[in-house]
C-alpha cells in the first residue's frame, strides 16, 4: 500500500467532462474559474478559496480522439460538507469550454479522512500480523521463562530438606526423591513438595507423613522401588504412591506425565511389597471395581430417598454414623466443608464421583460416596465404598 501524501483538505471533488472539439487543460482551468465566477457570491469565488488555501490546485486531464474531448477535473477542499457541495455542484453548470459545447457531471465527492482511515485501519492489520508472527512467540518464551524463574526461586529447604515455600502450612504434601525433583515439580506450579535427599529415609519425612496426607511420588526405577520399601519398614504412615512411567525419573517428565502419575496414584494398601520391589495390587482393585455392595436395607433407603431429593440442586448432604444430617451445602464448597467438618460418614450429593473426591474421602476416613454416576476407571480403597443412582434402583 503507497504511503498517503500529507495534506490539509478534507474532500476531494470528481468531475468528468466531454467536449464537441478538441480542448486542453488550460481551456478547462479557465472555463472552471471564468463560468462560476459570482455565481455563488464574493465569499465563495474560487480565485479567493484558493488563494487562502480553502481549495486546493485543480488537477486536470484531458483525452482528445476523433474531434472529441474528455477529462476529469479534480478539485481539492477544505471547506465544510455544505460549501464542498456547492463548489461541486457549480462545476455542473459550466456549458463551454473555449468553444466548446461541453457537458460535465459531478461523480462524487470522497471524504479524504475516510480514505485515511481506511488506510490506518489496514496498515495497522499488517503491523499487527507482523507483531503475531514475529514478536509474540518470543514474548510467551520469555513470560515462561520469568514463571519458571520464579518458581524454581521458591524452593527453600525444611529441617535440611529440600522443598517447596511453607511446607509446613499444607494437609497434604508429595514425598519426592531428590532437590531436582523438587524443582521440576515446582516449575511446573506444584508447591506442597519435599524432598528425601539421599539413600536413606530421613526422620523427618517420617514424622511429616503422620501429621499430613502424604503421596510418594518416586522415580520407575528400582532405585524408587527400594526407597518406597524403606519408607513403608521406617512406619511412614502413607496414603497414596504416585510412580513415573517405568524407566523414568519424575526430574525428566513433562508436565502433561507429572499430572497423569499424581491423578493415577493409589492408595497405599494397595501397593504390594515383593522382594524383589513394589508391584500395584492390580487383581484386588478390579475386584473392588467390580463387587457388588450390599447394604443394610434401612441405610439403601435413606441414601435412595436422600438422592432422589437432591436430583437436579447441585446440592450434597454429610452424615454421621447415626445417619443424622451434619450438613447440607452446594457441591462447589463441598471440599472446603469436609476439611472442616469432623466424623463424617457418608456423603450424598447431585454430581459424578471422581478419583479426586474418592482419594480425599478415603483421606478423611468416609465409608460411602453416594453419587448420580461415577467416573469409569476408578481406584477405589477398601475402606470406601461407592454407590450411585442406578445401584439404588
Amino acid at each position: 500500500m503507497s504511503k498517503l501524501p500529507q495534506s490539509t483538505s478534507k474532500y476531494t471533488i470528481f468531475a468528468r467532462f466531454s467536449s464537441h472539439g478538441v480542448v486542453e487543460k488550460p481551456d478547462v482551468i479557465g472555463a472552471v474559474f471564468g463560468q462560476t465566477e459570482g455565481l455563488l457570491g464574493p465569499e465563495m469565488d474560487l480565485r479567493d478559496l484558493q488563494r487562502t488555501g480553502r481549495i486546493g490546485r485543480i488537477e486536470v486531464e484531458v483525452k482528445s480522439n476523433n474531434g472529441k474531448t474528455e477529462g476529469t477535473i479534480e478539485i481539492p477542499s477544505s471547506l465544510d460538507t455544505s460549501e464542498t457541495a456547492l463548489i461541486a455542484a457549480t462545476l455542473e453548470t459550466i456549458e463551454r469550454i473555449g468553444p466548446c459545447d461541453t457537458e460535465i457531471k459531478v461523480e462524487k465527492v470522497q471524504d479524504i479522512r475516510a480514505v485515511k482511515r481506511k488506510y490506518v485501519v489496514e496498515r495497522a492489520k499488517e503491523i499487527l500480523k507482523t507483531i503475531f508472527e514475529e514478536g509474540l512467540p518470543e514474548t510467551q518464551e520469555i513470560a515462561e521463562e520469568i514463571k519458571e524463574a520464579v518458581r524454581t526461586s521458591e524452593i527453600t529447604k525444611y529441617k535440611g530438606l529440600p522443598s517447596g515455600p511453607n511446607i509446613n502450612n499444607y494437609d497434604s504434601i508429595i514425598v519426592c526423591e531428590g532437590r531436582a525433583d523438587v524443582v521440576k515439580l515446582l516449575k511446573n506450579g506444584i508447591k506442597n513438595v519435599i524432598a528425601i535427599e539421599g539413600s536413606s529415609v530421613p526422620q523427618t519425612i517420617v514424622d511429616l507423613t503422620k501429621e499430613k496426607t502424604t503421596t510418594v511420588f518416586l522415580d520407575g526405577d528400582r532405585g524408587g522401588d527400594l526407597i518406597l520399601k524403606e519408607i513403608f519398614q521406617k512406619g511412614a504412615d502413607i496414603d497414596f504412591v504416585a510412580r513415573a512411567p517405568r524407566g523414568k525419573e519424575v526430574e525428566d517428565l513433562t508436565k502433561k506425565e507429572i499430572y497423569k502419575a499424581l491423578r493415577e496414584k493409589i492408595p497405599s494398601d494397595q501397593v504390594n511389597i515383593e522382594k524383589n520391589g513394589i508391584k500395584n495390587n492390580i487383581t484386588e482393585k478390579k475386584q473392588i471395581n467390580v463387587k457388588k455392595r450390599t447394604l443394610p436395607s434401612d441405610k439403601e433407603k435413606k441414601f435412595k430417598e436422600t438422592l432422589f431429593n437432591l436430583t437436579g440442586t447441585r446440592a450434597a448432604y454429610l452424615f454421621d454414623k447415626n445417619m443424622n444430617i451434619l450438613g447440607k451445602l452446594p457441591v462447589k464448597e463441598m471440599f472446603s466443608a469436609m476439611k472442616e467438618v469432623k466424623d463424617i460418614h457418608a456423603l450424598i450429593f447431585d454430581g459424578s464421583i471422581d478419583q479426586k473426591l474418592v482419594n480425599f474421602a478415603s483421606s478423611k476416613n468416609i465409608k460411602y460416596i453416594v453419587g448420580m454416576k461415577r467416573d469409569e476407571r476408578l481406584n477405589i480403597p477398601q475402606s470406601v465404598e461407592i454407590i450411585i443412582q442406578k445401584d439404588l434402583a
